[in-house]
């Protein structure tokens, strides 16, 4: 999301899944790694320090792997690389000297070794011409790739990220979308990338066309408040769209990268949050294989149902501005213990109804409506109802981080007229900390919303980050699959250039390529 609202996408996927017959059940794994990356550069790097720093990275993954592959895991979802940077080197001869093993073929060959699937995320190269009107100058197109290994070792499913992040000017949009798929022992699993969670297409496409089960994300996220961290607005929308996610994000605390989980729709599974440490970490948890068959929540809920027969509240306090991330929002200050508020943007009313066990002096709230188009780092069009806490008692400070909260609301209700049926609910406590999953199944703790057609959507509360205890959690069977964050090189102003030594030239999945069989 960017550095605002929507984080930096960037991870290596991996997932591995355990040669078995169907199951009820799987372990899945999740690993937020600290990416080693190359230095800023604008040319490129010599062919052996791209291959040294990208084996770098997968010795990590590769212990990562085996750890959880003793835990019993089928699927590694891990921390990819960088995009550019950890990506993979071209495929042209190396030198003897240089001790070379294709990206490709070590991956294939960790997942058969350990009978797992892998799902990681790398940097894939297409040569084109003059005769495609769209080819780049440079004679290629460069995407930000997710590419899945099965148990055996064979190269199975790639996908070409579709959204882009603003800042990865290194990479090609693909010219049409892809739906990537595939069937497991445990579930069929739909594979996207980052910014693209933002999006209709592919996500929301990916589980009401193709039905899948699970999605394998990796990505590279900018947690930023008060609209958008990854734990919250994860969880979400795992539980608004009915499947479970495994989100792997990087860990990289100078860019406030950090917060990966397994969420399933009745449930946050494990999580983990650490801006004190540059460590990565591996998390395990168990999941249905096909939670939609059980789903509470459903996509399709219409939202706006209740907001629109509300008669807006009458108010003597009068609307004020306030900037969240370049966001003009809307808000109105909560001046008394209990009260009915409604504040509007354009077609969209938000309504509060809440009660304080007190209302403390040096905290002020407001209720706040967003209603337009998102203009920096893309163009996104939002609709967002939240209650937030300010950052100070100085109104103008609405809308910015607030390191915490201590006002206890006994109750509130929060609604809006949105013109999307894709809301995802969110409570969010003090020190970023969740609300109890009881919380989300009452009609009358309903929390800010961030709705967006077909594009984007958030909602958030007050607080501010704080470090999550839930780290490994796997005493018992180990994983099924296991997944690791993108590589997010677009956010280092790397050049087209300087990231060609770390890609691969990643063929089709249909000629069923065992690449640790057969490197060539």
């Amino acid at each position: 999301m960017i550095i605002s609202y929507f984080p930096k996408c960037g991870a290596v996927l991996a997932f591995f899944v355990l040669s078995v017959g169907a199951l009820d059940t799987f372990i899945a794994a999740v690993y937020e790694h600290a990416v080693m990356l190359p230095n800023r550069t604008e040319t490129p790097v010599p062919k052996e320090e791209a291959l040294l720093l990208r084996s770098r990275n997968i010795d990590v993954l590769e212990k990562a792997v085996k750890l959880a592959a003793r835990q019993v895991l089928p699927f590694l979802h891990w921390l990819g690389y960088w995009k550019g940077n950890l990506e993979l080197d071209k495929n042209d001869i190396p030198d003897p000297e240089v001790n070379w093993i294709p990206l490709q073929e070590r991956l294939s060959c960790l997942a058969k070794d350990n009978s797992i699937y892998i799902v990681a995320n790398i940097g894939d190269k297409k040569p084109c011409n003059a005769s495609d009107p769209q080819c780049p100058p440079d004679g290629r197109y460069q995407y930000n790739t997710d590419v899945v290994f099965d148990s055996e070792g064979r190269l199975v499913a790639h996908y070409h990220k579709y959204n882009l992040f603003a800042p990865e000017i290194q990479f090609d949009f693909p010219k049409d979308s892809e739906l990537v798929t595939f069937d497991s022992p445990f579930g069929k699993f739909g594979i996207f990338t980052c910014f693209d969670i933002f999006s209709y297409d592919p996500a929301v496409m990916m589980v009401e066309e193709f039905q899948v089960d699970s999605i394998l994300y990796p990505t590279a996220w900018y947690n930023t408040l008060p609209l958008l961290s990854a734990v919250p607005f994860h969880s979400a929308w795992a539980r608004a769209l009915g499947v479970n996610l495994l989100a792997a994000n990087t860990h990289n605390t100078s860019m406030h990268m950090t917060r990966s989980g397994i969420y399933s729709p009745e449930a946050v599974k494990v999580y983990y949050y650490d801006m004190e440490t540059e460590s990565g970490q591996l998390m395990l948890s168990e999941l249905k294989s096909r939670p939609r068959i059980e789903a509470i929540y459903s996509a399709a809920v219409h939202w706006s149902t209740y907001a629109r027969g509300v008669k807006p509240f009458s108010s003597e306090r009068l609307s004020f501005p306030g900037m969240t991330y370049f966001d003009a929002f809307t808000f109105t200050k909560l001046k008394r213990n209990t009260g009915n508020y409604t504040v509007c943007q354009k077609d969209l009313c938000c309504h509060l109804t809440y009660k304080m066990s007190e209302k403390r002096t040096n905290e002020v709230y407001a209720l706040g409506v967003f209603d337009r188009l998102h203009m920096v780092e893309g163009q996104y069009y939002l609709q967002v109802c939240t209650l937030l806490k300010c950052q100070t008692t100085d109104l103008r400070t609405c809308g910015e981080p607030a390191g915490s909260a201590f006002t206890r609301f006994e109750e509130f209700s929060l609604s809006g007229t949105f013109g999307t049926s894709y809301v995802f609910p969110q409570i969010v406590l003090s020190g970023s900390q969740l609300a109890p999953e009881r919380h989300y199944e009452s009609d009358v703790v309903r929390e800010a919303f961030w709705a967006g057609t077909n594009s984007a959507w958030k909602r958030w509360t007050s607080a501010e980050p704080r470090r999550s205890p839930f780290a490994f959690l796997g005493s018992g069977p180990g994983a099924h699959i296991i997944v690791t964050p993108e590589d997010g090189i677009y956010g280092f102003n790397f050049s087209r250039e300087s990231i060609y030594p770390y890609l691969e030239d990643i063929p089709d999945p249909q000629v069923n390529w065992i690449p640790c069989n057969n490197p060539n």
